[in-house]
């Protein structure tokens, strides 16, 4: 034997034994090709997708399985709700003036503030929605309404309006069971 079918052999071992398949079959492997002609690549075909290596595990998903839950353990506290948003509220915009590039980000900030605490009253299995409208207040009257598909024995809403010297501010925290 010559040194690269030696070589070769020792590399169709190793692809054999990583779970990988030549193209070539090992007796093929071992003949000699025509005179003239050499051949110098290998095709291989790997299979990544069954996990072999323990590094592989850490790329696997979890598959869970279904609850056939169809209604909430527990209800959305509509009231807690109502709290947090009149704090919120009342905190940011206490002493504040109606500037609108300030408001603007202060509508951002508040709905981020009444979501994350809303979230830390942990109640599984709800989608939120915070909308925060902050406008001047100079006697005009606006009309703000808003309609949603949902099932009204598990869905609910909350909403609290905030008025000082200069501006309004409307919260609403939508929340939808998700099943």
């Amino acid at each position: 034997m010559m040194m690269s079918d030696i070589a070769k052999d020792r590399t169709a071992h190793l692809l054999k034994k990583r779970g990988s398949v030549s193209s070539l079959s090992s007796h093929e492997f071992r003949r000699k090709e025509p005179p003239g002609r050499t051949k110098d690549s290998m095709s291989t075909v790997s299979y990544m997708d069954e996990p072999c290596q323990p590094e592989d595990a850490s790329r696997l998903t979890v598959h869970m399985e279904n609850t056939y839950q169809m209604g909430p353990t527990q209800h959305f506290p509509v009231v807690i709700v109502n709290h947090i948003l009149k704090d919120v509220l009342t905190t940011y915009l206490q002493e504040e003036q109606y500037e609108p590039e300030l408001c603007r980000q202060m509508t951002k900030t508040i709905s981020e503030v009444i979501k994350a605490q809303v979230k830390d009253l942990m109640i599984p299995r709800y989608k939120l929605i915070v909308i925060v409208h902050i406008g001047q207040l100079t006697g005009q009257s606006i009309l703000i309404g808003s309609r949603c598909l949902w099932d009204p024995k598990n869905d609910a809403f909350a909403s609290f309006v905030f008025r000082n010297s200069s501006l309004f501010a409307l919260a609403n925290v939508y929340t939808v069971y998700f099943e």
